[in-house]
């Protein structure tokens, strides 16, 4: 069952009774107390312009435990060497906007709409929502951005102008033992080759609640 949110009302439905895609509901705003409410419930908003906001709650969720992240050599020495540095939360809006620019395969153009960009370093701005980002030089060249719900990070979305720099930036993430656990939301082969994993909705709600598996 979808279900219509009303725009005065903050709350939202219980998360199992989403459909079998993950959607639960529709409608609402991104005021920064809505989406703060969603992410605690492990609900978040995808849609694009031409489409009301969306809101869902998968019922398997794509994580990553920082201590199952595999780290190959090269990695490893590529952190060492200095090529990258890499920094949190001294960019944030031009990390959001390079990524809503960054070219996907098979998609044509982008969910991370303006008003989902100005809604995000909202939430920036009041420490929830937090960037990193991958420098060579002065040029930012990679990083990725989420919200913070105690010990997990909700990541959103993450670019690359370098090989290698979104994933630098995600490895100090995860060595910077911050978060016991980096939601990374739906599949994909990259992140599974990383050590990300589905885990039942259930589990991840026990983690954000309990932050325990």
């Amino acid at each position: 069952m979808i279900f219509q949110l009303d725009i005065h009302d903050i709350r939202f439905p219980d998360p199992q009774l989403a459909e079998p895609d993950g959607l639960l509901a529709i409608g609402g705003d991104l005021r920064p107390e809505r989406l703060v409410e969603a992410y605690r419930q492990g609900i978040f908003p995808w849609f694009n312009d031409d489409t009301p906001i969306l809101w869902y709650s998968p019922h398997e969720r794509f994580v990553l435990f920082p201590d199952e992240l595999r780290i190959s050599k090269s990695m490893r020495q590529l952190l060492r060497s200095g090529r990258f540095q890499i920094t949190y939360d001294r960019a944030f809006a031009e990390v959001i906007a390079a990524c809503a620019s960054q070219p996907r395969r098979g998609q044509q153009g982008t969910w991370i709409t303006k008003d989902m960009q100005e809604a995000y370093c909202k939430l920036n701005e009041i420490g929830v929502a937090h960037a990193v980002e991958t420098w060579r030089g002065s040029e930012l060249v990679g990083g990725l951005y989420g919200v913070a719900v105690g010990q997990v990070f909700c990541g959103e979305s993450m670019f690359s102008k370098a090989a290698n720099a979104s994933k630098a930036a995600l490895t100090d993430l995860c060595l910077s033992g911050s978060y016991r656990m980096i939601d990374c939301q739906v599949y994909t082969d990259h992140l599974a080759s990383l050590g990300a994993r589905l885990i039942p909705r259930a589990t991840y709600l026990s983690w954000l609640n309990n932050g325990q598996n």
